[in-house]
């Protein structure tokens, strides 16, 4: 391909990667083993334009660079890449393609979806063998030079202790695109995000930390676009560096700074889900948009002995290749720098088993990645999340991260739907999870609060659903219900299961919103990191679609006029109250793994179960499939001397149950009731505390001060 005549670049440097402004001008810097030569590409400033092709004068270290002169903030580029079409062989440049940096920090412009986004031919019957010569410029999205700088004043991480943690799941879009408040061009913003009412809201609920759906620039794959969709959740990363274009209302990169800013002057952090699995580049049929067209060969990992083709642990059609050391360098200063620029407190790992994975394929704790992060004097401060499976062998990996990272539990998603749907066989497993999921993470001095708890999440039925729906209603996503997952341990609660969804029969309504209360008072009151899925606190339903990937709509948007009904004030009550407590009472702060071995006052240990009778269960009673009542006694230590007994009473029956109280006998407080949220706390004058059908108690006796614990 012709260049044209132009000034050359500078020799320039081989670090930092990417673009850099200095004052003078710009170092650019770029990745790849494999090339022959790389274009430097400049763009009008709406991008619509190509100025010049510069050829990079230098390459160090598998490191192509230049310096341009005088140039300045807001140069938009991108880079072309010569090398081999061999992809039999792995490779994969075009230099007809034009190609993103990889660091790039900001994007201009949308990707218009053409054949000529694609690397091969599209039609040809060789399929992705032969070379296509059509421009994709005008079809991309070009990188944009940014000056980082920004006055954060006293900003600090909040730096909430994990054991104080309390994770609200949401979506930058959904979260705010149905205030009426907000101006139309604000609503799901980064803008909106640090909205004061958004602020206050968390504030109310008792929120401490954030956690964002991916914001990681991604990309709109052609397959939802010609059906009239759009990629909702963002789990097609297309720029690592650079915030999605479409959540910043002015286009500018300190919205997100300031929405920071300002949730941290609250005292709430910000966590980023993050995706560096897979790339939005698909399988050997994607579009060439960066990192295939730059080096395919090592930035993915490709099947031996055969690397025209991707090994697809991800189930996404292709996997980042972090054994390569400048592979997992991206992945490391993408950290770093949302760490650094955009002072972000921790990440949430996307299939994170498939970043454990090295050159055998198999999982390993002990992996460059886990090594890289835990060994970082910015990264292993930040609190760090795994989603621990992929779709690779032995992808299934809960409990067996390295110590300092935390871990999606869906153990406990799948037992606390299943007890309180009254499922048989239930109650060993509440214990246990109850607990902190001490039988997966007790181990290597790790603590309670690397079990997540949650009940539900983005990826699933809402709450409302959960206890609405039977079976999925996905007909909106275009795939004949065939997508999203068939277990849901869900129930819908009315005669004979025949009701799905809305009903004006007030009983059923009843009984789903005391199961719903249920679920979330096993959430908030059980030992490890809970996470709440926003919207749930006030019943958010999603129609029984359990897979609203692609649905950028009301479907999915946070519809915050629903607050109004007597339901869902119920549950904001229910939320509240029960993160109140859990923040007051010691027994719901332990930083320790519980196991009955101590005793933080005479006659009372550490934790103790019992049956309804208040007796400790039996062997006999733990095994009983019909069992579907549980009481959880815990005493812990407060700061302020007192011995906090806490007794959790859980009745996921179709009727009321006695439970009797345990000796010692203590004066004991009715706390919370889920089936009446609203009900003022009270003595309890019984010897015994009716539990009503699905509904959990809470009691509490505070006891004088002992001089220290009796070990058992």
């Amino acid at each position: 391909m012709p260049r044209p005549p132009t000034a050359r670049l500078l020799p320039g440097k081989p670090y930092p990667l990417g673009a850099h402004w200095d004052g003078l001008g710009i170092n650019f810097a770029v990745f790849s083993a494999n090339a022959s030569c790389m274009d430097l590409c400049l763009f009008s400033p709406n991008g619509r334009k190509e100025l010049a092709r510069l050829s990079m004068p230098d390459c160090t270290d598998e490191i192509w660079h230049g310096y341009l002169p005088h140039a300045g903030p807001g140069t938009v580029y991108g880079y072309r890449a010569y090398g081999p079409w061999e992809p039999q062989h792995g490779h994969r440049f075009n230099p007809h393609k034009l190609l993103l940096d990889p660091y790039a920090r900001k994007l201009t412009g949308p990707l218009r979806w053409s054949d000529a986004m694609f690397g091969y031919r599209f039609q040809s019957p060789r399929a992705d063998l032969t070379q296509d010569r059509r421009d994709s410029a005008p079809m991309m999205p070009k990188a944009v030079v940014v000056d980082p700088s920004f006055h954060w004043g006293d900003d600090r991480p909040p730096d909430v202790p994990w054991e104080s943690t309390v994770i609200y799941e949401a979506h930058v879009r959904g979260l705010t695109m149905l205030r009426n408040d907000l101006l139309p061009h604000v609503r799901g913003t980064f803008e909106a995000l640090g909205d004061p009412a958004v602020i206050e809201h968390l504030h109310k609920l008792g929120i401490t930390t954030i956690e964002l759906l991916p914001v990681h620039a991604f990309l709109q794959d052609r397959f939802l676009v010609e059906r009239g969709l759009r990629n909702y959740w963002g789990y097609s990363t297309l720029a690592y560096f650079a915030p999605e274009p479409a959540y910043m209302s002015s286009g500018d990169l300190m919205e997100f700074k300031i929405a920071v800013r300002r949730l941290h002057a609250a005292g709430i952090e910000v966590i980023l889900d993050v995706v560096y699995n897979h790339t939005c580049e698909g399988n050997e049929l994607g579009p060439t948009v960066c990192w295939r067209g730059l080096d395919n060969a090592s930035y993915y990992r490709l099947m031996p002995g055969d690397e025209r083709y991707y090994i697809n642990d991800t189930g996404c059609g292709n996997t980042l290749n972090l054994s390569h050391p400048r592979v997992l360098q991206m992945v490391m200063d993408s950290l770093r720098y949302w760490v650094q620029c955009f002072h972000i407190d921790g990440f949430r790992f996307d299939l994170g088993s498939t970043l454990g994975r090295e050159g055998s394929g198999g999982f390993d704790p002990g992996a460059g990645f886990f090594d890289a992060i835990l060994q970082d004097p910015v990264l292993s401060r930040v609190k760090l999340i795994s989603e621990p499976w992929d779709l690779g062998p032995g992808g299934y990996q809960l409990g067996s991260h390295p110590p300092g990272f935390a871990e999606w539990n869906d153990k406990f998603r799948d037992n606390v739907r299943r007890f309180w749907r009254g499922d048989a066989g239930q109650r060993g497993e509440l214990a246990a999870r109850l607990t902190g999921s001490a039988d997966l993470f007790d181990r290597r001095h790790r603590k309670p609060w690397a079990s997540i708890n949650f009940v539900t999440s983005h990826d699933g039925f809402t709450l409302a659903d959960l206890v609405s729906y039977a079976s999925k209603h996905n007909e909106a996503n275009g795939e004949d219900n065939r997508d999203g997952t068939d277990d849901n341990a869900s129930a819908n609660w009315s005669p004979e299961g025949t009701i799905e969804g809305p009903t004006d029969d007030i009983d059923i309504l009843s009984v789903r919103a005391r199961v719903a209360r249920a679920m979330m008072a096993t959430l908030l009151l059980a030992q490890g990191t809970p996470m709440i899925t926003a919207g749930d606190e006030w019943l958010r339903s999603q129609r029984g679609n359990n897979n609203a990937y692609c649905q950028d709509n009301e479907l999915s948007w946070l519809d915050w006029e629903a607050t109004r009904s007597r339901d869902d004030q119920a549950m904001m009550a229910c939320v509240q109250r029960l993160l109140a407590l859990r923040a007051r009472l010691a027994t719901f702060a332990e930083r320790q793994f519980v196991h009955g071995r101590r005793d933080p006052a005479p006659g009372l240990a550490d934790i103790a179960w019992f049956d309804v009778d208040g007796q400790p269960l039996s062997s006999e009673q733990w095994s009983y499939p019909e069992g579907r009542t549980l009481a959880l006694r815990r005493a812990s230590r407060g700061d302020d001397g007192l011995v906090h007994v806490t007794l959790m009473m859980c009745n996921a029956g179709a009727q009321d149950a006695e439970f009797v109280l345990p000796e010692p006998k203590l004066a004991w407080t009715k706390l919370f009731d889920s089936s009446d949220p609203l009900a003022p706390e009270g003595p309890v004058q019984a010897a015994a505390q009716c539990v009503p059908a699905h509904a959990l108690v809470l009691l509490l006796a505070a006891t004088p001060p002992w001089p220290k614990e009796t070990p058992q």
